[in-house]
């Protein structure tokens, strides 16, 4: 009953669309400039997005951080290693430099050799001031080399703050202004206004500046995506198009293909406007991914087409079988597909939950444009002549599938060998992958802003913020001998530690405070001693001055105090290593009783994101590959062939995981995306067999073998094809600068080749040997629902 009525349903609606054309193109055109005008509220995303959600521990003490002391990755540095920046007319040039960045409205303070602040002690008031470092223009070699030696000799408070006494390298900081961190406004002063002023400096002096920082590094990442978006489109679309063009020697039927893929590009473009997304990383690849997803239910709908015509030559009823008898079955795999990329709708990420919202409902919008465009476009056009039928009659693609029909007749045996030596041979390589990354490894390595990143980890150990918060759970027990010293233990032990900068802290300035009080002798930079520590903290408490240094450490009660060092760009292991021995550092030096200390900033926000979302897209995948088997459940009613179904997919995912371990590609949140991805998509080329095997059965009396190969020849060239259009299809994004993006594009490709030969070769083979025990079962039983109406002898392929 359900059989019949389905049929009815498809025949019906194949009717509606054929004579309803005109009014189906002008709701198409509607939704199409309704969608266009969208566009408006698309928006590139400012934000580094936090995978973690709002409520996870971590990111609610990063919140807290952040509500105490203020965004803590607002700063852009400025650096210069060259000896030449001392000669006078340069260093003053670097000091005007300063004096402009300040100028500008964007820009909340700089800290530079031209306003650096001394810090002295004033005899006759008894109280610390803070005097220029520079108090008037040098203009002389010697005044230079003057101020150079007392900045690197007697002020060991802005060592790898300031300069780098080891290398003579002298930096600037920029601190944004903190209400535009996060917006364009701070991505316009980034690419205009610090640009032209460091081109402005550069021409002037012959010097290299190096710039980098979190606010600097987020703006050209977010320059480069938006930039390859376009690059992305117009690949895939002329890949695709080649491809097709090649298979099917029809400018026509390319034409009509491009034209639903472009619509299928507009409307995807119009769901993120429409949803007010924005364009990340991720949702940056769905135009593309649409075009690569859209071809092959164009290759079936038009190879069916053209089948129809070569068999009986009358148009109307080719169009309406189009419909009727490839549409269920393109519906089901576009849903499969659709299905891989819903998963991550279950995950927190609100990253990963766009991402799958938009490229699933744009995946099932993609099937829609291409069954209504297709049926329509044609039947306004004349019935394809001879020549637009020729590839159907193609000798290498009958090769090929004879090819494959002789392994599967007369080598099986050789099939299920090779099988399970590639299999051992992946599991071992299994064995070998890491489950790792690091923060910046994904990021185009020839940009100069990835040079620079590298620079500042050589001169100043590293850009990515970690922060140590001690709470002393009493008002100005900062400021006490006690929680001093614990502190300067913790410095001393992060210093120890080659991936972290030295840290920076209240600690610096109370040691800067002694050597004040002792005249500025340097070998006084250190903690006061018990005795001392009365005296210098009164004069400390007096001093006007010093209320506005504390407010870069302390809270404003005093009870709070930060610790600020940067590390270096190490691997996920690295980081958890060294996070396990600060925790353990600081478990020993701060009783818990008496203060509450914890860890945070940027960099270990990615440490627990990365664990915390592979963890995630592991469940996804999992949850992908539970609900296609309840699909398949439902469609062919047997335990048996749901594993059957399930193994040419699955073997492909454990290939590509075993390359990935012996190509030394680490498990990362970038290319585990690859497995629910090419999952949902391989597992419709094992439908679309499937089909057509059990429409075969019921045709030909249950003969096993005969229906097997015939759905090998029926469905083979049509599945040939779409994997050939998704492998070179998801090929353009190995031309992405960004490594993640690469490695999705070459596993996504690799991961469908694999797949491809699983259900040609594995799949027939696997139906020959174990279907006769399933042929007196259930399979057998008149299915609820027909993928492929029985009388479809030719629905897919030759």
């Amino acid at each position: 009953m359900l059989k019949e009525l389905f049929q009815g349903f498809w025949a019906a609606l194949a009717r509606i669309i054929l004579r309803n054309r005109i009014l189906i193109l002008l709701l198409i055109v509607a939704v199409t400039v309704f969608l266009g005008f969208q566009w408006k509220h698309m928006r590139f995303s400012n934000t580094e997005a936090n995978v973690l959600p709002d409520d996870h521990p971590e990111t609610v003490q990063y919140n807290a951080f952040v509500d105490l002391f203020g965004q803590e990755d607002n700063a852009i540095v400025l650096a210069v290693r060259d000896s030449l920046l001392f000669l006078p007319d340069n260093f003053n040039r670097w000091n005007k430099l300063s004096k402009q960045f300040q100028a500008v409205p964007e820009i909340d303070f700089v800290v530079s050799t031209d306003n650096l602040q001394e810090l002295v002690k004033d005899n006759e008031k008894q109280e610390f001031i803070l005097q220029p470092l520079i108090k008037s223009v040098p203009d002389t070699k010697e005044k230079v080399a003057e101020i150079k030696n007392h900045l690197f000799e007697n002020m060991p408070f802005y060592e790898n703050l300031i300069f780098n006494k080891k290398s003579g390298t002298v930096r600037t900081v920029i601190y944004l202004d903190k209400d535009i961190l996060n917006t364009s406004v701070r991505n316009e002063f980034i690419l205009n206004d610090l640009e032209t002023l460091v081109k402005n400096f550069e021409e002037e002096t012959s010097l290299d500046v190096r710039v980098s920082g979190m606010p600097y590094i987020k703006t050209w990442n977010n320059k480069i995506i938006t930039s390859e978006i376009g690059k992305f489109i117009l690949a895939a679309l002329a890949v695709t198009s080649i491809i097709f063009f090649f298979f099917f020697r029809s400018f026509r039927a390319t034409l009509i293909s491009m034209c639903v893929v472009i619509i299928g590009v507009m409307w995807a473009f119009g769901v993120l406007g429409l949803f007010q997304y924005e364009i990340t990383i991720l949702t940056a690849l769905i135009p593309p991914l649409i075009i690569v997803i859209g071809i092959p239910n164009c290759i079936f709908l038009i190879n069916k087409y053209q089948q129809e015509v070569k068999k009986h030559g009358n148009q109307a009823l080719s169009l309406q079988r189009v419909i009727s008898k490839v549409g269920n079955a393109t519906l089901m795999t576009n849903c499969t597909t659709a299905l891989g990329f819903a998963t991550f709708i279950i995950l927190d990420s609100d990253l990963l939950k766009e991402f799958g919202i938009v490229a699933s409902i744009n995946i099932l919008s993609i099937f829609l444009l291409s069954l209504l465009i297709i049926p329509i476009v044609y039947s306004f056009m004349a019935i394809p002549k001879d020549k637009h039928l020729k590839h159907l009659r193609k000798k290498w693609v009958d090769r090929f599938v004879s090819w494959m029909e002789h392994l599967v007749r007369n080598h099986r045996i050789a099939v299920y060998i090779t099988s399970i030596l590639v299999l051992v041979t992946s599991i071992i390589g299994i064995y070998q992958i890491q489950i790792t990354g690091s923060r910046i490894e994904d990021l185009p390595k020839d940009a100069k802003f990835f040079k620079d990143i590298r620079f500042f980890e050589e001169e100043f150990d590293g850009i990515m913020p970690v922060e140590v918060v001690v709470d002393t759970k009493q008002k100005n027990g900062v400021l006490k001998p006690a929680t001093l010293r614990r502190i300067n233990q913790l410095s001393d032990e992060i210093d120890e530690t080659p991936e972290l900068s030295k840290p920076v802290s209240i600690v610096n300035l109370v040691k800067y405070s002694k050597q004040a009080f002792y005249n500025g002798i340097p070998k006084y930079y250190q903690l006061p001693t018990s005795q001392e520590n009365t005296f210098i903290m009164n004069v400390a408490r007096k001093s006007s001055e010093n209320g506005n240094l504390l407010e870069s450490f302390v809270d404003s009660t005093g009870q709070t105090a930060r610790m600020t060092t940067f590390m270096r760009d190490v691997k996920t292991t690295r980081m958890e290593e060294i996070e396990e021995d600060l925790i353990e550092s600081i478990d020993k030096i701060f009783p818990a009783e008496r203060y509450n200390v914890y860890m945070t900033g940027k960099a270990l926000l990615f440490l627990k994101g990365t664990k915390y979302l592979t963890k995630n897209l592991l469940l996804s995948l999992a949850f992908a590959i539970g609900l296609i088997s309840i699909f398949m459940a439902y469609l062919f009613r047997s335990f048996r062939m749901i594993i059957i179904s399930l193994v040419p997919n699955l073997l492909p995912l454990v290939i590509t995981a075993g390359l990935m371990g012996f190509l030394g590609v680490p498990i990362k949140p970038s290319t585990i995306l690859v497995f629910s991805i090419a999952f949902g998509i391989s597992v419709d080329d094992t439908i679309h067999f499937l089909a057509k095997y059990r429409q075969e059965l019921m045709a030909n009396k249950w003969q096993i073998k005969k229906s097997v190969y015939n759905a090998l020849r029926e469905t083979g060239v049509s599945m040939f094809y779409t994997s050939i259009v998704l492998f070179f299809g998801f090929s353009v994004f190995i031309i992405s600068s960004f490594g993640g993006t690469k490695a999705l594009g070459g596993l996504v490709s690799a991961t469908l080749l694999f797949a491809m030969l699983a259900n040609l070769i594995l799949l027939p083979s696997l139906l020959l040997s174990l279907e006769r025990s399933i042929a007196n079962k259930t399979v057998l039983k008149k299915p609820q629902i027909d993928i492929l109406p029985k009388d479809d002898e030719k629905a897919h392929g030759k």
